[in-house]
C-alpha cells in the first residue's frame, strides 16, 4: 500500500528526510548534470530531487499516483504536479527526456505496466533513473520511513525487471548507509558516514540508484498479434483416391457385373 502524500512531505521536511534528500540527490543530480532545454519527469514523490535542477530544464512534471496523492508544486508560480494513474501516464508517445521514478517502483502494483509506461514516454535516448529501497538495508526493515514500505529490491532482481522492460542499466550506485535514526548525534556524523561507506562500497545501504536508457527496438506489434490470433489446426479428413478422369465411385453404387451369369 502507497504512502500518503502527506506523511512523504512530512519525512522530507525532517532532518533524516533532508539528508536523505541531499545524499540521494547528490548521485542523482551528478548523473544528470546537463539538463538545459530538456524535459524532466518524476513519477511518485520525485519533487524533493526535482527542485535540486537549477540548470533550466525546459520543463519539469511532478506526477503522484492516485493512491499516494498529490499536491501542489512548486510552492509558487503555476502547479506542475498532476494526479495520474501509473498505468497509464497523461503524455504522448516520447515527450520526455530524463524521467526519475521515486518512492514509486516499490509501491506500484504492476511494476513491470509501470515501466512500460515509462518506456513509452522516454525519447529514444531518453534516461530513467530508479531510486529503490535495498532489500538487504536497514531502511527497508524499519517502517519508521518511506523507504521501509512497499516492496524492496535487490541489484539482480531491479536487473531483471530492467531487462524485461527494455531498459539498459548503465550505472549503479549506493545510498543512505546512515541509519534511519532522527537523532542529532547519528546526523553528525551521517556526512562522513556516507563518504566513507561509499568509497568502500559496503554492504547495507538504504538504497539502490540505477541509470538506464531506453531501447529503441521493440516488438510489441508482434506480441500482440500473436496473443490475438486464434490457434488455428489442421483439420484433417478421409477422402477416397480420385478415379479415371478424376471421378470418384459412389459408395452406394451397385457392384459391377464381371460377366458370369449363374
Amino acid at each position: 500500500m502507497a504512502l500518503d502524500v502527506t506523511d512523504l512531505r512530512s519525512f522530507y521536511a525532517s532532518p533524516l528526510g533532508d539528508a536523505a534528500r541531499r545524499f540521494v540527490g547528490a548521485i542523482v543530480t551528478g548523473r544528470w548534470d546537463a539538463v538545459a532545454g530538456l524535459s524532466i519527469a518524476g513519477l511518485g514523490y520525485a519533487t524533493p530531487y526535482l527542485e535540486m535542477f537549477h540548470d533550466h530544464p525546459l520543463r519539469r512534471i511532478a506526477m503522484m499516483p492516485a493512491e499516494q496523492g498529490v499536491v501542489n508544486w512548486p510552492a509558487s508560480g503555476a502547479s506542475s504536479s498532476t494526479l495520474i494513474d501509473d498505468s497509464m501516464l497523461p503524455l504522448p508517445d516520447s515527450c520526455i527526456d530524463r524521467l526519475l521514478l521515486a518512492h514509486a517502483l516499490e509501491n506500484a502494483e504492476h511494476p513491470r505496466e509501470l515501466l512500460s509506461e515509462v518506456w513509452r514516454v522516454l525519447t529514444p535516448g531518453g534516461r530513467l533513473i530508479v531510486i529503490a529501497p535495498n532489500r538487504s538495508g536497514l531502511w527497508a526493515r524499519l517502517d519508521t520511513t518511506p523507504f521501509g514500505h512497499g516492496r524492496p529490491y535487490s541489484r539482480g532482481q531491479l536487473t531483471d525487471l530492467m531487462r524485461e522492460s527494455l531498459f539498459s542499466p548503465i550505472y549503479w550506485s549506493e545510498a543512505l548507509y546512515t541509519p534511519p535514526l532522527q537523532r542529532a548525534g547519528w546526523l553528525k556524523f551521517a556526512p562522513a558516514i556516507e563518504r566513507v561507506s561509499g568509497k568502500l562500497s559496503l554492504p547495507g545501504a538504504g538504497v539502490i540508484v540505477v541509470e538506464a536508457t531506453k531501447q529503441l527496438y521493440r516488438l510489441v506489434g508482434v506480441r500482440r498479434s500473436r496473443r490475438s490470433l486464434p490457434e488455428l489446426a489442421p483439420a484433417l479428413a478421409p477422402a477416397l483416391a480420385p478415379g479415371p478422369l478424376g471421378l470418384r465411385p459412389r459408395r452406394d453404387a451397385a457392384p459391377a457385373n464381371d460377366g458370369k451369369d449363374r
